[in-house]
């Protein structure tokens, strides 16, 4: 039997409850709905470290953040860029198995031209320059290709701003359209002789808001649903000032913007993906291919006063994610699974299916037996952690089985507690009411078994120790991998 192709799509910071198969009213996701309906679709998938390069590199190794090394954010401390120097990654594991790799859009490597396993990249990474001279291969294309004098970001609005408007190029410019063009362009150019590994990374809807005036006018008309208010949230309840600010509260109008061109820029996107599966269609592939769509984290838009990233309140950790197998492998016989899953779990669901072995290094589990409705010993919940990255004051850890949610702000030595079955929306903190005691112990009991064996300072004789006021943590896997790539570089 031939080897089934795999396709990986990836949103840059799209949160759960964005897909109409999720149960949101007001968007519109009809080639996710049906790729939904062709597979499983996962309703409590989180990321492990809800940032960029954290959670990509989770996705990468199929590693937990502490054993990647990688707790933090760019701007987070010495654990600043995804580097190479992992051992095993998903790309390279499918090369050593026979498929061509290639990846398409957003990357976030460092070096930015790392392949990290891959054959080949084209890349689409926004307004990052990391390397002296890099320019990116969109950059380019656009710059070669704009009908008059502007530039790529000639709306004003910066990568993460709240701030939110029309696209004002054309269309056919816009980063979501080219990433589709190149995943064609490649499956047309691809060596036929090879499956093929396919990682189609967006750009969108990570800020800026910027949709093209179809999507974006749209969104504006509709009634979309409104930002969760908690009953803890008023030390957020501050005015954003910055237009990259963190936290605080904005208009009414300013936030039905924002999320129009969030939600915008999804269905842009969703359409697009439309269009790649008609011309795999065409090309006969769509069948045989185990596609996955997910994305590295979420983003709060204004929930809780808050925006962007890096917290482990749903908006921002919770994902979502979709498997549907090739026909060889026949239909899974589970539509929905509300077990607890995270990006680690992406990399042994895919190796399993094309029959590659898994590395003893991947923290994470295949997901096809959850697919096939096996009584699988699964995880009984999922630890996710985020470093310094806006402010101390969000350091966190946080565990989830889809039901209740634990968050540990470690430098400011606090707990929440949220029964997410009966809030979804995590209004109400649970953590300080008596009759929850009992609830609260067991999770933050969790906790401490889950951070004790790191021996890093984050527990003493069975309790969990505040951070306040020392150093940032670095864990030694970085270290260690930083001196593996470093020695790899200088031999080569």
């Amino acid at each position: 039997m031939n080897k089934p192709n795999v396709l990986l799509l990836m949103t840059d910071q799209q949160r759960w409850d964005t897909l109409s198969c999720c149960g949101n009213e007001a968007i519109e996701t009809p080639y996710l709905d049906s790729l939904a309906a062709e597979g499983t679709l996962f309703t409590n998938a989180y990321s492990c470290s809800p940032s960029c390069i954290p959670a990509r590199a989770s996705l990468l190794t199929g590693m937990d953040p502490w054993n990647t090394g990688l707790i933090y954010s760019t701007g987070g401390g010495k654990a600043k860029g995804m580097g190479g120097g992992f051992e095993h990654t998903l790309p390279g594991e499918l090369a050593k198995a026979g498929y061509h790799t290639y990846g398409v859009g957003k990357m976030h490597f460092e070096p930015q031209r790392a392949l990290n396993g891959f054959h080949h990249t084209v890349l689409d990474e926004s307004g990052r320059v990391g390397n002296p001279g890099f320019v990116s291969d969109y950059r380019r294309w656009f710059d070669e290709r704009k009908t008059g004098d502007y530039g790529y970001i000639d709306h004003g609005i910066t990568w993460n701003s709240w701030m939110a408007r029309p696209y004002h190029a054309p269309e056919f410019l816009h980063p979501t359209n080219w990433t589709v063009n190149e995943s064609i362009r490649f499956l047309q150019q691809r060596d036929p002789e090879k499956p093929f590994f396919l990682k189609t990374s967006f750009a969108r809807p990570h800020s800026p808001y910027d949709a093209v005036p179809y999507y974006f006018e749209m969104y504006m008309r509709k009634t979309l649903p409104k930002p969760y208010i908690g009953d803890w949230a008023g030390v957020h309840d501050v005015r954003a000032v910055h237009p990259e600010a963190w936290r605080g509260r904005r208009s009414d109008e300013e936030i039905h913007r924002a999320r129009a061109g969030y939600y915008g820029n999804i269905s842009h996107i969703d359409h697009q993906i439309g269009r790649l599966f008609y011309e795999m269609r065409n090309m006969g592939v769509y069948d045989n291919t185990l596609i996955i769509f997910t994305s590295d984290h979420g983003d709060m838009l204004g929930d809780h006063h808050m925006w962007r990233k890096t917290y482990g309140y749903e908006g921002s950790a919770h994902i979502p994610m979709i498997v549907r197998l090739p026909s060889s492998m026949g239909r899974s016989g589970v539509q929905e699974s509300g077990k607890v899953v995270g990006l680690q779990d992406i990399m042994p669901t895919i190796l399993e299916a094309v029959g590659a072995a898994v590395p003893q290094a991947v923290d994470g589990r295949s997901m096809l037996p959850l697919m096939r409705g096996e009584q699988a010993d699964w995880r009984a919940y999922l630890h996710g952690e985020h470093g310094i990255c806006y402010s101390e004051e969000q350091e966190m850890h946080f565990l989830t089985d889809g039901r209740w949610k634990y968050i540990w702000l470690a430098r400011l030595g606090t707990e929440q507690l949220f029964d997410l079955a009966a809030d979804p929306g995590e209004c109400g903190d649970l953590a300080g009411r008596p009759e929850y005691a009992a609830e609260l112990r067991i999770w933050r009991e969790r906790l401490v078994r889950t951070l004790t064996p790191r021996a890093a300072g984050l527990t003493e004789g069975g309790r969990l120790v505040c951070q306040a006021g020392k150093p940032r943590i670095v864990p030694p896997k970085f270290a260690e991998r930083m001196e593996r790539w470093s020695g790899n570089r200088a031999t080569n």
